[in-house]
């Protein structure tokens, strides 16, 4: 083998091994959450490896779906989410 397929052959084996872990030490919380801003609401699933990460990502998606412009969004984030359901959590609490 040349050196050229020996470097494929070392990327394609570390793209596999990445992917391999990435999908196995995956997100362990995962939450529902609802908000509601100016009479409308928007709810969003979000998985991610912290349970802050998951709240943050779930109330930043759900505002971008209801808020518009800066400060709207700003002001939805920073409201309390109208309904919160975990579905997976480390601890097993719901």
């Amino acid at each position: 083998m040349n050196k050229t397929a020996i470097a494929i052959v070392i990327f394609v084996a570390a793209f596999v091994a990445l992917i391999a872990y990435s999908t196995l030490g995956g997100p362990k919380y995962r939450v529902e959450l609802c908000m509601t801003y100016k009479g409308q609401t928007a709810c969003k699933t979000v998985s991610a490896k912290s349970e802050k990460g998951a709240l943050e990502n779930a109330i930043t998606g759900a505002c971008a779906d209801i808020a518009s412009g800066v400060t709207d969004t700003m002001n939805c984030t920073q409201s309390q989410p109208q309904s919160t359901k975990w579905l997976s959590r480390p601890d097993g609490r719901q």
